[in-house]
This record gives C-alpha cells, sequence and structure tokens, in this order.
C-alpha cells in the first residue's frame, strides 16, 4: 500500500517564475532519463525479482523516484504559476500574449497552449512519455546494469540543468536530486556485485573462442592500444579473417522438392540479362542541361 505524505522529499523554492526552465525541467518529469521513468524501471523489476533482498531494493527506490517525480513536478508548477492564470484569464493582450510565448529563451508555447502550462508527462521537446522508456528484460545481471547506467544519464540531465540556472533554490533541490542519483548507482552496483558469477550475464556460457577476442574492424591507422582491446582476458586481432568458425561464410537453407522448384522457377522468371541496356523513362525526359558543351572556368 502507498500512502502520500503531503511533505515534499526535499523542500522546492523558486524565486521567480520562468516557462521556459519550467519546459526544460519536463525532460525529467516525462523524457527517457526522468522520474517517471526510473520509477516504473525498478517497480516492474520488483514485481517479479525473487530475491529478497533486491526486491526491497527495488520497491524503495522505485518509491523514491515517485517522490522525485513530485519534486520535478512541483518546481515546474511554480515555475509556471504565473503564466498559467495569466494564460487562462487572458489578463494580456494578444500581442504581449505572444511575446511571453515566444520571447526570447522562452521554448514553453507547446506546453503552454497544448497544457495550459501545467506538468504534462512528455519530455522537454513535448513527446510523450512512452512505456518504450523501459528497458528491462527480466534478468538481474543483465537489469542491474542497465540500472546503473539509467541513474549515470539521470546524473548527467540534472548537471546540465544545473547550469542553466541561477536560481539558488532550484540548484539546491537540483542537486539533491542529482546525488540521489550517485546514491542509487551505488546500491545497484553492490546489488550486481553480491550475485556470484554475474558476468556474462545470463545462465549460457559464451563460445571460448570467441569470448575474450578484439577484432579490430577499421583500415587505416594501427588502433590505439589499451586495456580494451588488448587487456587483461583480452586478445587484440589486427586483421579478423571472415568466416568466423566452422563454414564458408554464406547463408543457406536445405529446401524441399516443391519449394526448390518453385524457387528455382522464380529464379528463371526474375533473372538478369547483363548485356541488355535500355533507354530508360529518366534518360528519355532528361532535358539537355544549359551548361552543356560550355567550358568550364
Amino acid at each position: 500500500m502507498f500512502v502520500h505524505n503531503k511533505r515534499l522529499q526535499y523542500t522546492v523554492r523558486v524565486s521567480q517564475t520562468n516557462p521556459g526552465l519550467a519546459n526544460l525541467l519536463l525532460e525529467q518529469f516525462g523524457g527517457p532519463q526522468g522520474e517517471l521513468a526510473a520509477a516504473m524501471r525498478y517497480f516492474t523489476q520488483a514485481v517479479n525479482e525473487e530475491d529478497p533482498g533486491r526486491k526491497d531494493m527495488l520497491y524503495d527506490i522505485a518509491t523514491e523516484e515517485l517522490s522525485h517525480l513530485e519534486i520535478i513536478g512541483s518546481m515546474v508548477a511554480m515555475l509556471n504559476r504565473g503564466a498559467r492564470g495569466e494564460l487562462a484569464e487572458a489578463v494580456d493582450e494578444q500581442a504581449e500574449l505572444y511575446r511571453k510565448l515566444n520571447g526570447a529563451g522562452n521554448d514553453s508555447h507547446l506546453t503552454q497552449l497544448l497544457y495550459g502550462a501545467g506538468t504534462p508527462l512528455t519530455n522537454s521537446a513535448g513527446v510523450p512519455w512512452t512505456a518504450a522508456y523501459i528497458d528491462t528484460i527480466g534478468e538481474p545481471t543483465a537489469d542491474l546494469r542497465s540500472n546503473i547506467a539509467a541513474e549515470a544519464r539521470a546524473k548527467i540531465i540534472y548537471e546540465r540543468l544545473i547550469n542553466v540556472t541561477d536560481d539558488a533554490g532550484l540548484r539546491e533541490a537540483l542537486g539533491f536530486l542529482m546525488t540521489r542519483e550517485v546514491s542509487h548507482q551505488k546500491s545497484f552496483e553492490k546489488a550486481l556485485y553480491s550475485i556470484a558469477g554475474n558476468f556474462p550475464p545470463g545462465k549460457l556460457a559464451p563460445v571460448p573462442e570467441f569470448a575474450s577476442v578484439y577484432y579490430k574492424m577499421s583500415q587505416g591507422q594501427p588502433p590505439v592500444r589499451g586495456p580494451w582491446n588488448q587487456g587483461t582476458g583480452l586478445k587484440l586481432v589486427d586483421t579478423p579473417q571472415a568466416p568466423a568458425g566452422n563454414g564458408d561464410g554464406t547463408a543457406s537453407v536445405p529446401l524441399k522438392g516443391a519449394q526448390d522448384t518453385a524457387l528455382q522457377a522464380m529464379k528463371r522468371r526474375l533473372a538478369s540479362d547483363p548485356s541488355i541496356d535500355p533507354a530508360t523513362g529518366a534518360e528519355l525526359g532528361m532535358a539537355a542541361s544549359p551548361l552543356q558543351d560550355k567550358p568550364v572556368r
């Protein structure tokens, strides 16, 4: 059972309204790296988690992400509060209202007109939130790695949001949210490494001859050598030769008699004759270029 506490997890103080900044903050409200996506990602993982410790952790963090969604939503609402009343009651002349919607640095006209300067579940470009943001695959050793990356991406978005405002109260609240991403990242990483044999993800062992090989696939300059291509447990292959494994590198499938007969008939009917070079409609319709036969200077 969820119980809503009317007090925010972190106090939101906004010094002045700013619809343009409110629009940017929507990235963490309904965007792919935002709080709703995080809450749904961890909540759905928790429902199916069999390990009691990880289950508790995922539920706890999912619930905290919902509280962060409330913080971000409150910021957006406070930043839009003045514009919302002005827009609803038409207190300005049309030209002044248009100027406010499209003024310098204010790209919030979409959310103001469509959503009445509210807090829609969209990102900062007005794209609606979608469950496609949730990349859970149902294997803890893979999902925990995805969670770590998600928290890292969210931290970077918060850093960028902090960099675009000088509002002290907002910067403090955004800094709190950014810092909680770091804490969650630590929890997920510790949970991952508490699973013995967590790499590679899943149950099946990789094919040994391919598991520890780095293929240099680009031509030209020699590769920059480092642990990513020749470190412990990795062998650098400068000139990979196809095909890998057994076989000649072609694709094949055995066909039954009727299928093979039909396929051969189709191939004969659609075969190309390389000796034919007919004039095409495009060539017949081409007009002479006005520059034709003129010397190039």
